[in-house]
């Protein structure tokens, strides 16, 4: 299925190198600070902008259901060829809309990791009212933003941490952790910094 989503190019021509450093990423290490968030028993997990499933593989390890959306087709099919045997129920579909995604499905834990530069300051605003519908009252949403020179990807924009906070907190979730300035795990990346946030859905 062709999609055409703007964040996802500059991938396929680098489809090689993303893949070979995402796999060279731990798990631990990159999701350290998300990791006491995620649930500890058997819970409905919802991988948005999955890549090529590296991270939805290690939560259906874990013994949750995990559910991978990407909107990429290389990446698409690269994950479900490199981790066929995990469970993951993958789904070809992208932020703001998620047409693909049934909206009936609430999940205990979303994770949005190194997405939200891919969307344009609109589409933010109204992805963060469709990942806070798609959770559980009480679920977690774990997002990291991205700010730095365009990397693989090129199609990209700046993020505000401040911003997207307040944004979650009008969709009803409320933020349990906020990490700034953290770098980038790959080497030759300095000028990349991250921020990580955790929030909560209290209405």
């Amino acid at each position: 299925m062709k999609l055409k989503v703007p964040g996802t190019e500059g991938y396929t021509a680098a489809l090689d190198k993303f893949i070979e450093a995402t796999v060279s990423i731990d798990f631990t290490e990159l999701h350290h600070d998300f990791i006491p968030f995620i649930p500890k028993s058997s819970s409905r997990i919802l991988d948005l902008g999955a890549g090529i499933g590296k991270d939805s593989s290690v939560l259906s390890s874990m013994g949750h259901s995990v559910t991978a959306v990407e909107p990429s087709e290389a990446l698409f099919k690269a994950g479900k060829k490199l981790y066929p045997n995990f469970g993951i129920n993958w789904i070809q579909d992208a932020l703001p809309e998620l047409k693909f995604l049934s909206p009936d499905v609430k999940f205990d834990f979303i994770l949005v990791s190194g997405v939200w530069h891919h969307l344009s300051p609109e589409e933010q605003h109204f992805s963060m009212i469709k990942v806070s519908q798609l959770l559980t009252k009480k679920g977690i949403l774990a997002l990291s933003l991205r700010n730095g020179p365009a990397g693989v990807g090129t199609h990209i924009f700046p993020t505000c941490t401040i911003s997207t906070i307040q944004q979650a907190e009008q969709t009803g979730l409320k933020a349990l952790l906020t990490l700034e300035k953290q770098p980038s795990l790959l080497p030759g990346k300095e000028p990349v910094i991250w921020s990580r946030l955790v929030f909560q859905k209290i209405q």
